[in-house]
């Protein structure tokens, strides 16, 4: 199922509706969705890279708003619908015992995993779950998301097709180890 989704998406990169797909994955990505905005993002900016910076820019605004729907879902909904889109993803045992520590590292959470592999979607419904400061959890995933599409795009834009492999095989590992030397960078400060 996850194959055919996969081709379903890349096919939409092709048409002349790409930017409106886009906008759509990416905000459907960021709730319930398996598949990543980047596999339309990658050969959209690639045909048309002049039109890098409005591309991340949709997919920004729309993952943003998309994130806003799994907040709400965590929120108001998560008996129907978080918990089982998250048994989905094999993550409901670990949101009960995650769900007492979650609000204590406040904005941290959202923002690496806005960045990183981790599932998106996954952060979003908790945010909304444990209740985490609807501003705070909006503000940090703008920054998160714009971060990670605006990277991709900047190094499409300047780099072009040799980039693109970097890209998917290995800039969600650059990106969880900038969060692990932020960290680690922040724990020597506090407490050496």
């Amino acid at each position: 199922m996850i194959k055919r989704l996969y081709d379903w998406t890349m096919g939409l990169a092709e048409t002349r509706y790409a930017l409106l797909a886009l906008a759509f994955v990416a905000f459907i990505e960021s709730s319930v969705f398996p598949i990543p905005p980047d596999i339309l993002m990658i050969p959209m900016i690639l045909a048309a890279p002049r039109r890098a910076w409005l591309i991340a820019t949709v997919a920004t605004v729309s993952s943003v708003a998309g994130g806003a729907l799994g907040y709400l879902i965590g929120a108001q909904f998560y008996e129907q619908l978080g918990a089982p889109i998250l048994e989905s993803l094999g993550k409901a045992d670990a949101m009960a015992e995650f769900n007492h520590r979650f609000n204590d590292f406040g904005f941290w959470p959202v923002l690496i995993a806005g960045i990183t592999p981790f599932p998106y979607k996954v952060i979003t419904i908790m945010s909304g779950w444990t209740g985490l400061p609807f501003a705070t959890f909006m503000i940090t995933s703008l920054i998160a998301r714009g971060l990670r599409f605006f990277v991709v795009a900047g190094l499409l834009w300047k780099f072009g097709a040799p980039i693109r492999e970097f890209i998917e095989k290995r800039l969600g590992l650059m990106f969880t180890l900038f969060v692990v030397l932020l960290i680690g960078g922040f724990y020597v400060v506090r407490y050496l």
